[in-house]
């Protein structure tokens, strides 16, 4: 992991373009991505420990284009699974979603399972990447997991960076490393402790009502911080579920991967009769006013979360997604 590195030219373009929403529902905090042709039935994204809602954008960017709206969201600050459930259900009233499909990475993919167990009526499909059924190995693996909900800021980004990879790396998965660790930077102490507190809080996902046909499970072939056990139970769990082996990718294979990722992701969507909307993509206005309707929240925006360069985009009307995703290997 390198101890600077600039944020990627395409993830730039991103920010400048694709609006950040905020909203507070009940006593948490909600921050997501909500972009593509709103009548069709969403994707919505749940990242890892070391994730946010930016992860995503790749997707949000690629599959947009291509007529399907993708939600990317962060993992609130909830201290229980029951928590999550009701939370999570409430975030898709407040945004009008009813149907979804899931797409959930490492805990992500383990909070996935978990919604779909309990409401199994809302979602319509999974993709599961680097997940697992149980928490209690994570349990046993963390001797001091009963106090992380009052350990000290430093300790538990030192612990979830010591979970990342490290080391020689090809150059497109170091910098997938890089641009995680540059999210878990922008984590507060209770953003990290709530979601190490879900991992170490002891639970099995029960078989879902869900057909294994309306599952994909996507792994990488090189390596992944999760243990070959779970990644066997999940197998075992699912044995008719689609199954999409990348050769490479370390554990950040929608940043590292993308093409591939998107392409699964794509054919998951077709197979379970998503049926995306191309003649409802809009380019994007440089104000940025594309996205999910606009509240007053959306408004109130970090410093952190406005673009410091357009990336020599001045004198552009209007710019397409299209376009950002030709920018793609400029890095600024």
């Amino acid at each position: 992991m390198k101890g600077v590195s600039l944020a990627p030219g395409d993830y730039i373009h991103f920010k400048s373009q694709v609006p950040l929403h905020k909203i507070p529902i009940g006593t948490k905090q909600w921050r997501y991505y909500d972009f593509g042709p709103k009548v069709v039935s969403p994707l919505i994204c749940l990242p890892g420990i070391a994730g946010t809602a930016d992860i995503y954008y790749k997707q949000i960017m690629s599959l947009s284009m291509k007529g399907y709206r993708v939600i990317s969201v962060d993992i609130p600050q909830v201290w229980n699974h029951q928590e999550w459930i009701q939370s999570f259900e409430k975030f898709l009233g407040v945004i009008n979603v009813h149907h979804i499909h899931l797409y959930g990475t490492s805990l992500g993919g383990f909070l996935a399972q978990l919604f779909a167990q309990h409401r199994p009526r809302r979602v319509k499909s999974l993709i599961l990447s680097n997940a697992f059924l149980e928490t209690c190995s994570f349990a046993a693996a963390m001797p001091w997991a009963p106090i992380v909900g009052w350990s000290p800021s430093f300790l538990l980004k030192r612990y979830v960076l010591t979970g990342i990879r490290d080391g020689p790396q090809q150059p497109f998965i170091a910098d997938s490393v890089d641009f995680v660790v540059s999210q878990v930077e922008t984590l507060s102490r209770d953003d990290l402790a709530s979601r190490l507190t879900l991992t170490v809080d002891t639970a099995t996902v029960e078989p879902p009502l869900l057909s294994d046909s309306f599952i994909t499970i996507m792994d990488t072939n090189d390596y992944s911080a999760i243990p070959q056990q779970l990644e066997d139970q999940l197998s075992e769990r699912y044995p008719g579920a689609r199954r999409a082996y990348l050769k490479t990718g370390g554990d950040f294979p929608f940043l590292s991967r993308p093409d591939e990722v998107n392409l699964h992701l794509q054919l998951h969507l077709r197979q379970v009769e998503v049926e995306a909307q191309p003649d409802l993509v809009q380019s994007i206005p440089r104000g940025g006013t594309s996205g999910s309707p606009g509240k007053e929240n959306d408004k109130k925006k970090d410093p952190d979360d406005q673009p410091k360069d357009n990336g020599g985009i001045r004198g552009c009307k209007t710019v397409s997604l299209l376009q950002l995703f030709q920018l793609n290997s400029l890095h600024i």
